[in-house]
């Protein structure tokens, strides 16, 4: 399969995870704690189910949250792997607050390639690939979840999806954090911001959501001065980077890469040119 094709695969990949998501979403759901102390849902399960009978065509690994357990010495040969989050912000997904997401991104040689954020209860999308820019479609599962193969979906989004960044009328310069994950970093660094434009918009959101603000122009800067997983942030990246921002370790100033022998990402900020 082509690049443009394995992207088409994994937009397809994310539409039924969360529509698996959606499933279990509405109605009562237990929550498992995690070695990490984090939580786990049935929906995080359905989802990583769904996406790996979608991804298993491709013939290409997998490392997903839900598989974490692989070796680095296995998975450190890998020139091409799916990086995938099944269900991003379980917590958000616990409060029924809609700010989760699913996650796929293609990992080459370290970088993020292309990738794939579904925001199932907005009902949106957002992709992106190097060399062929980023796109956001509205009403995604409506448009889309009629197409089951690659060859006709790439058909759909091209009379669908929008070019990112999108513009819009004037705004402050606009901060995009987390709602559940503001550290003391990060509140000094928005000080700072403030300073520096007298004036700026905070926006507070959940899960990958908050790369997505930047790569679409909504929002001017994201700064994560607090841990974070690989799969938390792939997608994101190439969506990002596609879209004309940036996304750098807050501590050296390189591009944040991936596949590493440990997978904690690096303190990192993400922000327009």
């Amino acid at each position: 399969m082509n690049k443009g094709t394995l992207l088409h695969q994994a937009i397809l990949a994310s539409i039924e995870a969360g529509l698996a998501i959606m499933d279990v979403y509405d109605g009562p759901h237990e929550v498992e704690i995690k070695d990490d102390k984090s939580p786990l849902t049935i929906a995080d399960r359905q989802s990583h189910l769904s996406i790996m009978a979608h991804l298993k065509e491709t013939r290409i690994p997998v490392l997903s949250e839900e598989g974490k357990n692989i070796p680095f010495e296995e998975r450190k040969d890998w020139p091409l792997f799916w990086m995938v989050d099944p269900l991003d912000g379980t917590k958000e997904f616990i409060k029924r607050n809609g700010e989760f997401t699913v996650n796929i991104a293609l990992i080459e040689n370290g970088a993020a390639v292309a990738g794939v954020i579904y925001a199932p209860v907005p009902d949106t999308l957002w992709y992106g690939s190097t060399g062929s820019g980023s796109f956001k479609v509205d009403q995604a599962a409506k448009v889309l979840n009629k197409f089951k193969d690659v060859d006709t979906i790439s058909k759909a989004l091209n009379s669908s999806a929008v070019a990112l960044p999108q513009t819009g009328d004037a705004r402050p310069f606009t901060v995009v954090a987390s709602r559940s994950h503001l550290s003391p970093e990060t509140e000094t660094l928005i000080a700072e911001l403030k300073e520096k434009h007298k004036v700026i918009e905070f926006v507070s959101k959940g899960s990958s959501l908050k790369i997505c603000l930047v790569a679409e122009g909504s929002a001017d800067i994201y700064p994560r001065l607090a841990p974070t997983m690989e799969w938390d942030t792939a997608a994101g990246q190439a969506i990002a980077l596609n879209a004309g921002c940036t996304m750098i370790d807050a501590g050296t100033g390189a591009e944040v890469v991936y596949n590493k022998l440990n997978l904690l990402n690096p303190h990192f900020i993400v922000s327009r040119n």
